[in-house]
């Protein structure tokens, strides 16, 4: 559930681009100019399912008459991205906000883009528009291999002899060497979108540069399960319903996949759209919004958990 700014836009084309990632684009009703936006800017799609993911913008933002997002099928899906790849069909209408951009291209002299698989998406968006500056820059895209590298064609184009395309054949010891473009710290801005090894390791090498220079995107800023979970029973007072939550679910995805609307946005723990009444049990409060006395009459259950048996309701 969004707010009144988010829109109904339409499902025109889906293209499928490997695999494993499909292109979808979204127009309004009408075929009107959309909500302007910059590269590495994204939106918030919910899903048939009613699952919001937020999925970078691959077009140009200037009086977008499309929005236009990749989506990988995760092997792993809690839902989101399984949903889009199932159910999403021509012509459907789906609940759409305005652009946001937590990962802006800052002027500099010189810029380094690194994509890691789907992390591509902004960074083709921002390839695009470094090459109608005429601006220095150099791409390295790394993916496991070549029938699963979306958008290698349009990144020849806009980067030419600046793209850097490596495969690893899902081999640890095969990963691509950043160290020669981090030996040396420069002017160069970093932006770099993938997986968290693939981040992780451009953290670490670049960790004798100045922070200000190094820019990651990232929708995860709390992790929704972790391996140390458990499962736990939660009972929904007003109806007298009891659902086991495995280890992998979360609350949330639990009461929406038996048919429970809870509403919802960010799904990260941030936004608090799915607070939720903590009526008795014990909780692991994981969310960035309640504060203090807060916590022992609220739950947030995009992320939060319980230990054996919960109880909670809506407000």
């Amino acid at each position: 559930m969004h707010s009144d700014a988010s829109m109904q836009l339409n499902v025109v084309a889906i293209r499928a681009l490997t695999t494993e990632i499909t292109e979808y684009r979204f127009a309004r009703p009408d075929g009107g100019v959309l909500p302007e936006f910059t590269p590495g800017a994204h939106i918030t799609v919910t899903t048939p399912a009613g699952a919001n993911r937020r999925y970078s913008l691959v077009n140009a933002g200037d009086e977008p008459r499309e929005y236009v997002i990749a989506v990988k099928r995760e092997r792993v899906s809690r839902g989101g991205s399984r949903s889009m790849h199932e159910d999403v069909v021509m012509g459907m209408s789906l609940d759409v906000t305005p652009p946001e951009n937590s990962f802006p291209l800052e002027s500099a002299s010189r810029y380094l883009l690194i994509a890691g698989g789907i992390g591509v998406t902004p960074i083709l968006a921002m390839s695009r528009a470094l090459a109608e500056r005429g601006a220095h820059f150099e791409v390295i895209y790394c993916t496991r291999s070549e029938e699963l590298t979306a958008y290698a064609d349009e990144l020849r184009a806009l980067a030419g002899t600046r793209l850097t395309i490596h495969h690893d054949q899902g081999d640890p010891t095969r990963v691509f060497d950043f160290w020669d473009h981090f030996a040396t710290p420069s002017t160069t801005h970093v932006y770099c979108c993938g997986p968290k090894p693939l981040m992780e390791e451009i953290k670490a090498i670049s960790g004798h540069w100045s922070a200000q220079q190094i820019h990651f995107e990232d929708f995860k800023p709390v992790e929704v399960t972790r391996a140390v979970d458990q499962s736990f029973e939660v009972c929904v007072a007003s109806t007298g319903q009891i659902f086991q939550v495995p280890d992998t679910r979360s609350i949330l995805e639990t009461l929406r996949s038996a048919g429970v609307r809870v509403p919802s946005s960010c799904e990260s723990g941030t936004c608090g759209s799915c607070r939720m009444q903590l009526v008795a049990g014990e909780v692991e409060h994981r969310d960035y919004v309640l504060v203090g006395p807060e916590r022992e009459s609220y739950i947030m259950v995009c992320v939060s958990r319980g230990r054996d048996r919960i109880t909670v309701d809506f407000e």
